[in-house]
């Protein structure tokens, strides 16, 4: 006799993987990797641009405010659409508005067409993608949330690492209206392609069908009336606070480099500069997987409490050594260490705060501080400077709301959210 083995059909084994949620993390991890070239590759394109339209630069760079503005604004609203139609069909349609932002861009002859391609369906496309992504992962992964939506956040912090000499190449050997077509193409391709995958937890679509509205015991809140609490509106202004550090960095790093006298210096054969850039790209993804997975154990609040305070720190020592070729770009990666895990802490926060069920039309709002940070952080910043003729003064001001945010995660959040918490049960 021989034993007899039950197989499953194709369908039902293909079924079976997508409802993984290792093979949901791969997958949303790819979109994220997909959609992270417009943001984090724009300056290999300013030039030629330039070149091609005859406009100031000032002009151009508006460019990438409207991505960066339209990509967080309108998160609510995209992370809605999510919630309505499913992932599948919305983040299929962000990937291919991201992939038509750079095929449309190429074939643009002025800058308000470039702001209505790479900046308007870029913004809208990653924006899509992004809150989608997020908003899927904090669902599939209950119990370590913060590890997850850090695994996905930094597949669009450092993805742009897989593209960025791929199409420094193209550039120089096709020229950048060849390489946008081409590049754009890629991503659609791979976005809209891993996108089909996407699944919401049959554990939260059984919830919601029989009213219950989440997997786990927490209490879904919807949106308007998340709006209404306390907590949200301090984890929007704590958020603010360590985006603007954050992006002030991100924005200003050229211009303070070059005040301070280290942009041009050598540091172990290289440019200081490009050297910080280049650690700073690591050390920011690194850290966002890695302290999602400490808040997992240690709790989100001590997590931002450690996070935050040593932002504040190396904010402090790099303004103390900022003269010092070698401790500038050792720092900077410390800096960014300590910024880049606000992707991972503040979503998992809030999914563990108001359920699963609205999670990514919640995050959606409290993801607009992102863009009110990038306002605090670039134009206001570069006003600080301008005013007082020196970057100590914003130094200080970043520093301030670091270590702010610190205190008000152990002290205040913490004892809030456990009371409300404990209302909620």
């Amino acid at each position: 006799m021989t034993a007899s083995t039950t197989t499953l059909p194709p369908s039902e084994t293909k079924q079976s993987l997508l409802h993984s949620k290792w093979v949901q993390l791969l997958l949303g991890l790819l979109c994220m990797m997909a959609i992270s070239s417009p943001q984090y590759v724009w300056a290999l394109f300013t030039k030629p641009f330039l070149a091609e339209l005859k406009v100031e630069l000032a002009a151009l760079q508006v460019t990438f405010s409207i991505l960066i503005v339209l990509q967080t604004f309108f998160s609510p609203f995209q992370g809605y659409l999510v919630d309505r139609f499913g992932p599948r069909l919305l983040l299929t349609l962000g990937a291919l508005l991201t992939g038509l932002s750079w095929i449309l861009s190429a074939q643009i002859t002025s800058v308000w067409g470039l702001y209505m391609t790479y900046g308007l369906l870029g913004g809208l496309g990653t924006g899509i993608v992004y809150v989608g992504v997020v908003g899927l992962m904090v669902r599939w992964f209950p119990t370590s949330r913060g590890f997850a939506v850090g695994m996905v956040a930094a597949g669009y912090g450092m993805g742009a690492i897989v593209t960025t000499f791929p199409i420094s190449s193209s550039l120089t050997q096709n020229g950048f209206q060849q390489t946008l077509t081409m590049f754009g193409g890629l991503m659609a391709i791979v976005g809209m392609i891993a996108a089909q995958g996407l699944r919401i937890p049959a554990s939260l679509t059984q919830a919601i069908a029989d009213g219950v509205g989440s997997s786990t015991k927490v209490q879904s809140v919807k949106p308007l009336t998340m709006l209404k609490t306390p907590i949200f509106w301090l984890m929007f202004a704590m958020m603010t606070m360590m985006s603007t550090s954050g992006l002030m960095v991100i924005s200003q790093m050229g211009a303070f480099a070059k005040n301070f006298g280290v942009a041009d210096a050598m540091v172990w054969g290289m440019a200081a500069l490009p050297l910080a850039l280049t650690i700073d790209r690591f050390t920011n993804g690194l850290t966002r997987p890695l302290f999602g997975f400490i808040s997992d154990r240690l709790g989100r609040e001590n997590t931002m409490f450690i996070a935050f305070g040593l932002e504040a720190i190396a904010m402090f020592a790099w303004l103390n050594f900022r003269q010092d070729p070698v401790l500038f770009v050792l720092l900077s990666g410390v800096v960014f260490f300590g910024w880049g895990e606000i992707f991972s802490l503040f979503p998992s926060t809030l999914t563990d705060t108001f359920g699963e069920k609205h999670a990514t039309t919640n995050y959606g709002f409290l993801y607009m501080a992102q863009g009110i940070g990038s306002i605090l952080g670039g134009p206001i910043a570069a006003m600080i400077y301008g005013a007082s003729g020196s970057w100590v003064p914003v130094f200080m001001v970043m520093i301030v709301l670091d270590a702010t945010a610190a205190v008000l995660a152990l002290f205040v959040l913490k004892p809030m959210r456990a009371k409300y918490l404990a209302r909620q049960n």
